[in-house]
């Protein structure tokens, strides 16, 4: 089976900075995508960023030019380096891998969830 751990949420004051990361681990064969996904109360989980294989990123227009996203695919891990939070940031975030093949079952192709990380940001 495969598990993802996210960790550096936290309290932040506004205009301050975050690190996330989240670990992909198990019998993977290989990830497509990795990606950064948050969820603020009474509202849908939305997609704040994401990154291929090969490295190509897309963001979602709230977060350009202060989030960046990168990937180490040797560790199967991804980032999200936030910037300029604001308190419209505050959510709970959630690491998301997409188009999972395990070296058992190489043919199945699965998504998974990490079980999220609260960020807060204080005006």
């Amino acid at each position: 089976q495969v598990q993802l751990v996210e960790s550096g949420g936290g309290l932040v004051q506004a205009g301050g900075s975050l690190r996330l990361s989240c670990a992909a681990s198990g019998s993977i064969f290989s990830i497509n995508a990795m990606g950064w996904y948050r969820q603020a109360p009474g509202k849908q989980r939305d997609l704040v960023a994401v990154i291929n294989s090969g490295g190509t990123t897309n963001y979602v227009d709230s977060v350009k030019g202060r989030f960046t996203i990168s990937r180490d695919n040797a560790k199967n891990t991804v980032y999200l380096q936030m910037n300029s939070l604001t308190p419209e940031d505050t959510a709970v975030y959630y690491c998301a891998a997409r188009g999972v093949r395990t070296v058992v079952r190489p043919d199945v192709i699965s998504d998974y969830w990490g079980q999220g990380t609260q960020v807060t940001v204080s005006s």
